[in-house]
């Protein structure tokens, strides 16, 4: 219910996503008159969605701290829900991040080992699969050594399972590549990123640069919740302003028209190489489910999307394979920190 183009542009997704795929079934949030109405309008579509009847609706103009208080009832809130229960195995909205956030942290609670969790995002790259993970993408703006650390295994395991890759390359996003470059909590994430990748079974590439974000030197690209946000929305621009600048171009004389359409297959090609509705949806890593957050400006094409992402996440077994990483690592992490404490004291007593 809170897309920018209404309900009706989330049925058509879940309509093209019911074609393309026989195994998905789905559980639809919102006042039950009108997601009836919408769905009875799809042939066949009736039979694979449950509705779930929510009458409130959260905005984009709410704040996270109000919908915490009096979100029960609302749309987003019973989809969340629908996760905590175990009904459903994933929850897609295209409502407001910052709502959404803070409502799956309230009811899914943080997995056990993570401090902050992460919006996972992928980015058009060179590499073979076609994309790069980044995190977090602004779950958080702060994040401390431990955190980049946990976003590192989780970056990885989402590499795994939504993109098929056995032994993701890791890199930490800074101003530079040298080692005494960044801030200090950058700088001890990269002390701590060896031991890490050894025992998570990663490859950790070192520091990296903004034009590394679509190269195919890493898969997986690590920084705080800031810069992350910033870079995407970047991004985002940018391929926009491109996508302008070249129709003007194409469009300017009758010669310019003609080349176009000689280019034409290439440019849709490309078209569909960038096309940001065909990696819609930001994953909430660190939490007791998963959750996938779409474009609140999603069409029916990227609302599919992120449907696909959320299926072939639940496919995976993704989310306790996730859990399952983050608390091995946290249990290592706690017998290397008594080890160390141990060896200080019969140190010390030994002095």
């Amino acid at each position: 219910m809170g897309g920018d183009r209404g309900p009706a542009a989330v049925v058509a997704g879940i309509a093209e996503s019911a074609e393309k795929n026989p195994d998905i079934h789905f559980i639809v949030h919102g006042p039950r008159a009108e997601i009836e109405q919408l769905i009875a309008r799809r042939s066949g579509l009736a039979a694979r969605c449950d509705i779930r009847d929510a009458a409130g609706v959260v905005t984009m103009d709410d704040k996270p701290s109000q919908v915490l208080r009096k979100g029960e009832g609302t749309s987003m809130w019973s989809a969340v829900e629908s996760v905590r229960l175990g009904e459903a195995t994933v929850a897609v909205s295209c409502g407001n991040t910052g709502a959404l956030m803070a409502l799956s942290m309230l009811r899914l609670r943080k997995l056990p080992g993570v401090n902050r969790p992460a919006i996972a995002c992928l980015w058009p790259s060179r590499n073979p699969q076609g994309f790069n993970v980044m995190l977090d993408c602004g779950a958080d703006i702060r994040a401390d050594a431990q955190d980049l650390v946990t976003y590192a295994l989780m970056g990885t395991s989402y590499a795994r399972n939504g993109l098929g890759l056995a032994r993701p390359r890791v890199g930490l996003l800074n101003v530079g590549t040298e080692e005494h470059k960044g801030r200090p909590e950058m700088r001890q994430a990269h002390e701590l990123m060896p031991a890490t990748a050894e025992a998570a079974n990663f490859d950790y590439v070192g520091f990296v640069e903004g034009g590394d974000l679509p190269s195919d030197r890493v898969d997986v690209i690590v920084t705080d919740g800031f810069t992350g946000n910033v870079a995407l929305k970047t991004g985002e621009g940018t391929a926009k302003l491109v996508g302008d600048f070249l129709k003007e171009a194409f469009g300017k004389s009758i010669l310019s028209k003609f080349a176009a359409l000689l280019a034409l297959n290439s440019l849709k090609r490309l078209q569909k190489r960038i096309d940001p509705r065909r990696v819609n949806g930001g994953v909430f890593l660190g939490l007791n489910g998963t959750v996938v957050k779409s474009h609140g400006s999603a069409d029916s094409t990227g609302i599919s999307a992120a449907i696909k992402l959320a299926f072939q996440l639940a496919q995976s077994g993704f989310q306790d394979r996730l859990a399952a990483r983050v608390a091995q690592t946290a249990a290592q992490a706690a017998a290397l920190n008594t080890t160390r404490n141990e060896n200080q004291d019969h140190s010390e007593g030994t002095s």
